[in-house]
Formats: C-alpha cells, structure tokens, sequence
C-alpha cells in the first residue's frame, strides 16, 4: 500500500512540474497539420509492420489503437515525454491523442521514438476517451524488432510497442505516462 501512495505522490509531483511544459492542444491546428500528423501515424504503422509483420494481426483484432510517430524523451533527475498521435478503432481514425510522460529518478539524456499503443479491452478504450488513460509500470512494453508480437503480453488490456529513433538515455526511475483524447 506504501509503494503505491508513494508512487503515486511521485507521479503527482512530477506531473505538477511537467504539465506546464506540456500544455499543448491536444490535435494539430490546421488541417494541413493533422494531416500531416495523420499520413506519419500511417507511415510509422507501415513502418512497424515492416519489422514485425505479426502486428497487422494484433491491429485487425485490438478494439483500438493509439499511434504516436515522434515522442521526444528527455530527464536529467526530473524528466518528461510528450508526443501528438491519433486514435483509431476497429482501424478507424476516430480523433487525436497526445501522451505526456513524467519521471523522477537517475536518468540523463534525450531520444525519440514512436510508439503504438494497442487497447484490446473495452474499459482501456473508454479510459483513452474519457482522458483518464494513465499508464504505469504495469504495461508492457516491446521494442519493434522481427518476432515482438511473440514477446507481447497485454497488461490491463494494454500493450505498447516501442520504435526507437534516435538519441540515448540512461535511466533507473519511477514513470508515469497519461493519455489525452480529442475527437478528430
């Protein structure tokens, strides 16, 4: 019970120094924008399909999934993510999500990458819509490399799917991530 006000007090905390930073809008502003940010969250689909096949057929039977082309990662003690990208579901575009991510722990450094996030569970759809989505250390996450579909394993109806792009980071931290929803 400690761990988990404690965890939560730090995820708080950090969220509470990291919001401000990441106060954005949640889908681009011009139409021109999210289009762009549409034809990425495709590009990367494509992309991740690619190196793994098997997610084609793990995104044909998800209820829905979140696409992120580029969260950018970066901490030094205090740290954050944020990222733009678009929900779908039953491979449907349905509207736009933005991820920000709080940590608090040894870390230093900066990355980008892409992540997919695939809900198969009906109550982690309603959460992504509601905006109460908040993802911890309890979801898996895989990096994207031929066979990751065979290394999945879904946490609370969650799984999320990494595609490293660029950058290094060493951390040894507690994180939280919280998705936010906007009808497209």
């Amino acid at each position: 019970m400690w761990k988990t006000v404690k965890a939560g007090v730090v995820f708080g905390l950090a969220f509470g120094v990291m919001s401000p930073l990441t106060g954005c809008a949640t889908a681009p502003q011009s139409a021109g924008a999210r289009q762009s940010l549409k034809e990425r969250a495709d590009a990367t689909i494509n992309e991740m399909i690619a190196r793994d096949p098997g997610i084609r057929n793990v995104l044909n039977v998800s209820l829905a999934y979140a696409v992120f082309p580029d969260v950018g990662k970066g901490g030094l003690i205090v740290g954050g993510a944020f990222g733009r990208g678009v929900l779908y579901e039953h491979g449907r575009m349905t509207g736009y999500v933005k991820i920000e991510q709080a940590s608090l722990g040894a870390q230093i450094g900066a990355q980008s990458f892409a992540e997919l996030l695939v809900l198969n569970d009906a109550r982690a759809v309603r959460r992504i819509r509601e905006g109460s989505l908040a993802l911890g250390a309890d979801v898996g996450v895989v990096a994207v490399t031929s066979g990751a579909v065979a290394r999945a394993q879904f946490q609370n109806g969650v799984q999320a799917f990494l595609l490293p792009r660029g950058g290094m980071m060493a951390e040894l931290s507690l994180s939280g991530q919280r998705i936010i929803f906007e009808r497209g």
